[in-house]
């Protein structure tokens, strides 16, 4: 059986050109993916700021109600202030009077400060609003345009599949299952030219009998790597 190194060329150039497309088919929905978690991820750190913002007023409304219900003590404390019995009753209530109003007025502080920080945090919850925002946007148009590639590269694949089976067409039946074979292992990879006595898959020498092989169109494979070899033009 004979094949001509044209047909072989012509099947290795359609595979190599159905292996970069299909691999650009696959590769668009990973950079989907890609972007989609980017969006998962501002979604958990937009969530996680929301509930910093909750969180932080949660303490502050406890802290004003704790200072409310200090504050309204020693309003009862100081009404009491009139009712004493003796000095030292009277001492007691004094000494708890400056000590609470101390106390308010440190907690006071602190609620000062909590709400300066829910401010500060529900900046920082739109900052990451206005992010998510951004890369739910770029993940629509990028999603957009890797369908309308997608349509494109699967019409290459159909036109290069029937062009491709047009050209087997050529192949000797009794080449036809090892060539299908090493195809289905390795895809493109499967066939290399030989220049120099060298093959081009894996850069191991061939014998003077395998080129003179190629020379009279007979098919061969590689010893070493298993490629269907052919002598480029």
């Amino acid at each position: 059986m004979s094949v001509s190194a044209t047909v072989l060329r012509e099947l290795h150039r359609i595979h190599t050109q159905l292996g970069d497309l299909n691999e650009r088919l696959a590769r668009g929905p990973r950079q989907v993916q890609a972007r989609q978690s980017n969006v998962t991820h501002q979604e958990t750190a937009l969530s996680a700021a929301q509930d910093k913002v909750l969180q932080t007023k949660k303490a502050t409304d406890q802290k004003q109600l704790d200072l409310k219900t200090s504050e309204n003590k020693i309003l009862d404390w100081k009404a009491k202030l009139n009712t004493c019995s003796n000095n030292r009753e009277y001492q007691t209530l004094v000494e708890q009077i400056a000590a609470a109003e101390m106390a308010n007025s440190v907690l006071a502080d602190e609620i000062l400060e909590l709400m300066e920080r829910v401010d500060q945090l529900s900046l920082e919850v739109k900052e990451v609003e206005k992010s998510l925002a951004a890369v739910k946007s770029d993940l629509a148009t990028f999603r957009d345009s890797v369908t309308a590639e997608g349509e494109l590269i699967k019409g290459d694949i159909v036109r290069l599949e029937a062009e491709l089976a047009e050209v087997e067409k050529e192949l000797p039946v009794t080449l036809k299952e090892d060539y299908k074979r090493v195809i289905r292992g390795k895809g493109a990879d499967g066939m290399a030219p030989v220049e120099d006595l060298v093959c081009q898959g894996c850069g191991q020498k061939i014998t003077l009998n395998m080129q003179n092989d190629l020379l009279l169109s007979n098919p061969i494979f590689c010893k070493n790597c298993g490629c269907l070899l052919y002598l480029n033009e």
